[in-house]
């Protein structure tokens, strides 16, 4: 199976002014992430708006990336919704696309037990064996939290082979799963516990900051990479509200997308906004175009 390590970004997904899916431009920024840093991009998460995508450019989407990214890189879809079934066939058709692994998040608003959020992943790798599993837990936008225990039963699943951990305050090691941070500023410490890497916002802009840092703790120099970590806080502090609406303000102000429309529910930046957007982005160094 493929090795889900590294700086993963959760690249956002570029529209254009009309509110289409621009490939061309999602073409460009994902060559523009692996050769600033990143080891990996997921397609279609949180980040990239997956919500508001139907199936059809979900897969399109998917299709580019894959082709524009080749052999350079590891692509993940994100492929979880709140319908089991409806979560089978869309891993099914990313696995036919080219993903190299599925990020699926905890079913939202039905709010599952236990056993159901069991039964949804083993339901997921029963259908698509051999295409590795990213179980994604975030409780602050899918109401309810995968903890530890269950955690540790989802790693008995074949095929399920990490955890994007974005509940900071149950950050641990699992037997089973790679840890893979699921939060920028939870990073360093997923870092200093030993795990696989993390699924990242701001390696879109300081991929290759963030790249040094994993280097760093790699090869046992977690006071490197502490001192990157504390260079880079501004921009994490900035990306984390609403996400992705400061993004996709950041990535067109640095001139990475042509233009920063959102879809509704999401909401263009307002001026505000881009005032701290762009304070963060000076205080990290990044260029703001003209």
């Amino acid at each position: 199976m493929t090795s889900i390590q590294g700086v993963l970004t959760a690249m956002a997904t570029p529209f254009d002014e009309n509110g289409a899916v621009d490939e061309p431009a999602a073409r460009s920024l994902a060559s523009h992430l692996i050769e600033h840093g990143s080891h990996g991009i997921v397609v279609a998460g949180s980040t990239g708006e997956a919500a508001t995508l139907d199936d059809a450019e979900h897969i399109s989407l998917l299709r580019a990336i894959v082709d524009e990214v080749g052999e350079r890189a590891t692509v993940i879809c994100g492929t979880g919704t709140n319908d089991t079934r409806h979560s089978v066939q869309l891993t099914k058709e990313a696995a036919d696309a080219g993903a190299d692994a599925a990020l699926v998040v905890t079913p939202y608003y039905n709010k599952p037990n236990p056993a159901g959020i069991l039964a949804h992943f083993e339901t997921l790798a029963a259908a698509v064996p051999g295409l590795p599993i990213v179980a994604y837990n975030i409780p602050s936008r899918v109401v309810i939290n995968i903890p530890p225990d269950l955690l540790a039963e989802l790693a008995r699943i074949d095929g399920v082979v990490a955890v994007k951990q974005a509940n900071n305050e149950e950050l641990q090691q699992i037997e089973g799963l790679a840890l893979l941070a699921g939060n920028d500023d939870a990073f360093l410490r997923t870092l200093e516990l030993g795990g696989a890497g993390g699924i990242l916002v701001a390696s879109q802009l300081v991929g290759d900051r963030m790249r040094e840092m994993w280097d760093a703790a790699a090869a046992g120099d977690l006071a490197r990479a502490t001192a990157v970590n504390e260079t880079l806080q501004p921009l994490y502090d900035v990306l984390s509200v609403h996400n992705p609406i400061p993004l996709k303000a950041a990535l067109e102000m640095s001139g990475l997308i042509p233009c920063g429309e959102l879809r509704l529910p999401l909401v263009r930046a307002d001026e505000s906004q881009r005032d701290e957007v762009r304070a963060a982005l000076d205080a990290v160094g990044v260029p703001v175009a003209s």
